[in-house]
């Protein structure tokens, strides 16, 4: 067949054709070997998945401007309650068995002076998270309210409790995807925070 001016332009709309439907395929093989290495170098290297890299650390944090938890007598979670102090934000509900794990050791953490502890409250009923406070203790200086996720999708969370370590000037240092353990404070939080504080942290 010989080429005429409505074959010569088919042929580009017929490619661009195959090339949209082999998209999905593309993306779906990247998400897989990304997967796929996650499990690698945790079963291989001893890698912990739960420290997930984000796109937000070394950058600001997402703007905070949230509702305080009724009830609780705390200020709500503004960028006032975290402006010029070393801050962690942590992402808890009251229906998250892993929130009610690390709550000691958030009690414990907030025993340190030099670090703020304030807290996004998602999706929960407000009710039910100052009978979680009340049964367990408050390590928060702050909580705000997100009771449509739009705060966590703001700060890019996973899934919860997860955590957010803010430097004095509002960049974010570190984050913590999973609950608190003896290691990730030892491992993750902890030699954040000296790397912040330029001091030893126990």
């Amino acid at each position: 067949m010989n080429d005429t001016p409505e074959n010569t332009a088919a042929k580009p709309r017929g490619l661009s054709r195959y090339a949209l439907a082999l998209l999905p395929l593309v993306v779906f093989g990247g998400i897989a070997a990304t997967a796929a290495k996650m499990l690698y170098d945790q079963d291989f290297h001893g890698k912990n998945i739960a420290e997930i890299p984000s796109a937000l650390i070394g950058t600001k944090a997402p703007a905070l401007n949230l509702p305080p938890l009724d009830g609780a007598n705390l200020p709500a979670l503004t960028d006032a309650a975290i402006k010029g102090k070393l801050t962690l934000v942590n992402v808890f509900a009251s229906w998250c068995l892993p929130c009610r794990e690390e709550h000691p050791l958030l009690k414990e953490l907030a025993k340190d002076e030099r670090l703020n502890i304030v807290a996004i409250n998602y999706k929960d009923q407000s009710d039910n998270a100052l009978r979680f406070l009340g049964e367990l203790g408050n390590p928060f200086r702050a909580i705000g309210v997100d009771p449509n996720g739009k705060a966590a999708i703001d700060w890019g969370v996973y899934g919860i409790p997860e955590s957010y370590l803010v430097g004095p000037d509002g960049t974010i240092l570190y984050k913590r995807v999973g609950p608190f353990d003896d290691i990730s404070l030892k491992e993750g939080l902890f030699p954040a925070m000296e790397k912040a504080l330029g001091k030893p942290v126990s």
